[in-house]
């Protein structure tokens, strides 16, 4: 085999390799900052996520994960509605 030969087969395998990365990755269509407040505290978080709903899912849990602690906590504050939600640009 030559040189040449190599050389293109390591760089269609590179290809490849980089196009299955850049496909498997998600993409994070919609970002958002959700504040939450529960039990007199108050935190804010940011997310990313493919869809609208998921995005700002992920945030109020991400801001309940900061104040919130124990299985009974937890699902109150993902059930209590977010103080404000801010639509950011996407990254």
């Amino acid at each position: 085999m030559s040189r040449n030969q190599v050389s293109l087969i390591v760089a269609g395998t590179l290809a490849v390799l980089g196009l299955l990365i850049y496909f498997s990755m998600p993409s994070a269509n919609f970002r958002c900052e959700v504040c939450v407040g529960y039990e007199g505290q108050q935190a804010c978080r940011t997310a990313s996520a493919e869809t609208q709903a998921m995005a700002q899912r992920t945030a109020h849990e991400n801001a309940c994960a900061q104040i919130a602690s124990g299985v009974t906590a937890t699902t109150g504050c993902h059930a209590t509605p977010a103080l404000s939600v801010r639509w950011l640009a996407k990254r």
